[in-house]
């Protein structure tokens, strides 16, 4: 089978405007960089329209109507002191939340065995009635949801390698045993969360908070927890949260991770968990700042996910 690229023209029009780190140009390379490599064994799939009933599931309905009437009709507005957005970020916002449901539609219908979401902005920052850190909805929580609410699942494994703690996704399933969330990310740092402390209502809480300057010998290492977690949870379908600003090169943080990290870091997580889900992952894209980085990291992230397709 193939491994889905799922992606939409209309991040385009997100314009954060001049300097800001989560610009146009991180999907427009990766894009750029997948289709110069033309693989035939990656399948392009446009995201779906997605549903306000979909959203609702995650977000609060006065937020859902909050962010619907924030969106400027020219200029930038501001949802936090980070998330910017301006006219054409309305359908960028819908279409990245639309990515995953496009995403898990595809697995489970056998379009292809698993997928990647080449999307802006990121999600994992947002809980359920708030924006931050760049992200307006959280797009992996309604990936989540969708695949207990439509599919019926009763285990679904999340793992964010993002650098910054997910701390939307984590408030969003705190008090959820149907959902494990695993999060690796330096700390301390943005967003101040994710000790080892917060655990969840059911231990459905894994967090692996780690020092400035971890190198990729060390963060694999306290990898291994996360994959013991993923076997004890058994999960029977598994999305990621992939943030590559882990990478040195980041402007942002200073994590010592490099491409061949994150193709490991993705075989171990597909390795470890496919004879509970299958090889049924879906991967969506978060952070990650520098634009060389980002596609180098990607391609290796998608490389993994190919030889398991």
């Amino acid at each position: 089978m193939k491994t889905g690229l799922i992606t939409s023209a209309t991040y385009q029009n997100h314009d954060t405007g001049p300097g800001h780190p989560e610009q146009i140009a991180r999907v427009s390379v990766i894009n750029e960089n997948f289709k110069k490599l033309n693989n035939k064994n990656i399948l392009w799939k446009k995201p779906s329209l997605i549903t306000d009933d979909i959203i609702k599931d995650v977000h609060d309905a006065d937020y859902v109507d909050l962010v619907k009437k924030s969106f400027p009709s020219k200029g930038f507005s501001f949802l936090d002191g980070d998330t910017i957005i301006s006219p054409g970020s309305r359908e960028a916002t819908f279409d990245a939340a639309g990515s995953i449901i496009s995403a898990i539609d595809g697995v489970q219908n056998r379009e292809f065995k698993n997928a990647f979401c080449n999307i802006r902005p990121p999600g994992h920052h947002c809980n359920q009635n708030k924006a931050a850190g760049f992200c307006i909805l959280n797009n992996i929580a309604i990936g989540a949801k969708y695949l207990l609410n439509k599919y019926k699942y009763k285990k679904v494994a999340i793992v964010d390698f993002d650098v910054h703690h997910g701390n939307g996704t984590q408030d969003i399933f705190y008090e959820n045993e149907n959902v494990l969330f695993i999060s690796t990310h330096q700390y301390p740092f943005y967003p101040g969360t994710g000790t080892e402390k917060e655990k969840g209502k059911f231990n459905n809480i894994c967090n692996i908070p780690l020092p400035a300057g971890t190198n990729s010998e060390e963060y694999l290492n306290a990898f291994e927890f996360a994959l013991k977690k993923l076997k004890e949870f058994k999960p029977e379908f598994v999305l990621v949260s992939a943030g590559f600003d882990c990478d040195f090169r980041d402007p942002l943080a200073s994590l010592k991770l490099g491409p061949e990290d994150f193709y490991n870091i993705t075989k171990r997580i597909l390795e470890t968990t496919k004879k509970f889900c299958n090889g049924k992952v879906v991967s969506i894209l978060e952070g990650g700042y520098d634009l060389q980085a980002l596609q180098e990291d990607t391609k290796r992230h998608v490389d993994a996910l190919l030889e398991y397709s």
